[in-house]
């Protein structure tokens, strides 16, 4: 049955308030005008995030998130989406907000590339930003 899912892979972690965060996810996807496929929010270290990053993009540097999109029947989103607890920490310290609040920026974030959304140019990003504000307003 579809759903959206959390799982951690070599670290000790657990969403504070999953349930909160899935209504959460359901209702910007449903904003978007998609239905939340199987989604599965995989947490996990810096080190496990760049061997998915090397091997499957080619990319040698750490990152916050890689988002596989899974879909496969148009507007419903399926996606297995990868997130560094590491980078969260360390990005929530840098831009001097709460851990919480990065952590669903990022969710958010995966979410935006799966419906169509891109960070590619500055434009594109501005715009990503102000949905990633806006959704964050709404938990």
């Amino acid at each position: 049955m579809p759903g959206i899912r959390y799982f951690s892979e070599q670290i000790r972690f657990s969403l504070p308030h999953p349930r909160k965060t899935r209504h959460w996810i359901k209702r910007v996807v449903g904003l978007e005008k998609a239905t939340p496929g199987e989604i599965n929010y995989v947490f996990c270290p810096d080190q496990y995030l760049l061997k998915i990053n090397k091997q499957y993009l080619n990319h040698m540097s750490y990152t916050d998130i890689i988002t596989f999109d899974n879909s496969v029947v148009p507007g419903v989103i399926s996606a297995d989406i990868y997130i560094s607890i590491d980078r969260v920490r360390e990005n929530a310290e840098k831009y001097q907000i709460s851990f919480d609040e990065e952590l669903h920026r990022v969710m958010v974030h995966g979410i935006l590339h799966l419906l169509g959304y891109s960070d590619k140019t500055k434009g594109k990003k501005d715009l990503m930003t102000k949905k990633e504000d806006a959704y964050l307003s709404l938990r």
